[in-house]
């Protein structure tokens, strides 16, 4: 049983040794010349005008956020429905009991005005 976790950790340290390998070749061999024109935020020719941080409506990550809750939904929703007939009534209640949920949550931005876009 130890040489199976053998395995996977000699796995996990050849990958972490050739990251960290990969980085400080990359380091060394890389050119390091900084100049102000080099660093200013934009590389394309254009004069940076104000500020590198905008502000977003707090709306756009509420939409965000409700359309990540009903993929996941969706991600769990498909297998279940691949499998139905075979998993029983059990899994049917568990699944509508999560589905309950997601409903109840759409409801509640519904009521708190979260889905108005203006």
């Amino acid at each position: 049983m130890l040489q199976q976790y053998t395995s996977v950790g000699v796995f996990l340290t050849v990958g972490a040794l050739f990251v960290a390998v990969t980085l400080l070749v990359g380091r060394l061999l890389r050119p390091h010349n900084p100049y102000p024109e080099k660093l200013a935020p934009y590389e394309c020719g254009e004069i940076p005008v104000g500020g590198g941080q905008v502000r977003f409506n707090i709306r756009y990550y509420i939409f965000a956020l409700i359309f990540v809750i009903f993929d996941v939904e969706t991600v769990f929703l498909y297998p279940w429905a691949v499998v139905f007939e075979e998993i029983g009534l059990f899994a049917f209640v568990v699944m509508m009991l999560f589905i309950g949920t997601l409903v109840e949550g759409l409801v509640y931005a519904w009521k708190k005005g979260a889905l108005r876009w203006v």
